[in-house]
């Protein structure tokens, strides 16, 4: 089968990736939303609840399935169990990714399309060089600083204080723009259509 090409798409908490991700979906390109796959995977996937139980221990399961709650409990404020079950989670999410790609790819052939690309949804592309290894090119989708935490002060019904915490926990937009391709402004000023036509464009398909 040839080649298709994936879009990585990310950015900060409140940065509206996700928005700009459902809209390329809308266009017509399949979109990866790595996490709510992931959520997806601590229950479907048997080498991955393996290793969280092996690490953390019976009791992150309930009725078969990780109570992520009690897993949550165990891993806060832990630096090392954190990085170990990401270590787990990431090779798991790019597994899951690569069997989506390959099954959405060959339902569309069925239908005598082929997609121009595939859009890879992640909040830690760039942050994990093993995800990373999966886009072809990146994109970076940015927001103001406060209307970041205006956004997810609504979303979440969180504090000020804890989205800032969240926020100082992420790369910073510099980090992000130095290692992306295309970088498209959801600040509820610009228009987004005209440029994801640009990063479309850009995709070179």
């Amino acid at each position: 089968m040839e080649k298709v090409l994936t879009l990585g798409c990310t950015g900060g908490i409140g940065s509206g990736k996700s928005y700009v991700s459902r809209i390329f979906a809308r266009l017509g390109y399949p979109v990866y939303f790595s996490d709510d796959r992931a959520k997806m995977l601590y229950d479907k996937d048997p080498v991955l609840l393996g290793q969280i139980v092996d690490l953390l221990g019976e009791e992150v399961l309930e009725d078969g399935r990780i109570n992520r709650r009690v897993m949550a409990g165990k891993i806060f404020g832990n630096e090392t169990l954190l990085r170990q079950v990401e270590g787990f989670v990431h090779p798991a999410v790019l597994r899951d990714f690569r069997n989506w790609k390959e099954e959405v790819c060959v339902e569309l052939a069925k239908k005598g399309r082929k997609p121009a690309f595939v859009v890879f949804e992640s909040a830690i592309l760039l942050e994990s060089k093993l995800v990373m290894g999966c886009a072809d090119k990146v994109l970076h989708v940015k927001a103001p600083y406060e209307l970041r935490i205006e956004r997810v002060m609504k979303r979440d019904a969180a504090t000020r204080g804890q989205v800032e915490e969240r926020i100082s926990r992420q790369w910073r937009d510099a980090e992000r723009d130095s290692m992306s391709d295309f970088v498209i402004f959801a600040d509820s000023k610009r228009a987004l259509l005209p440029q994801i036509a640009g990063v479309i464009a850009g995709m070179g398909v």
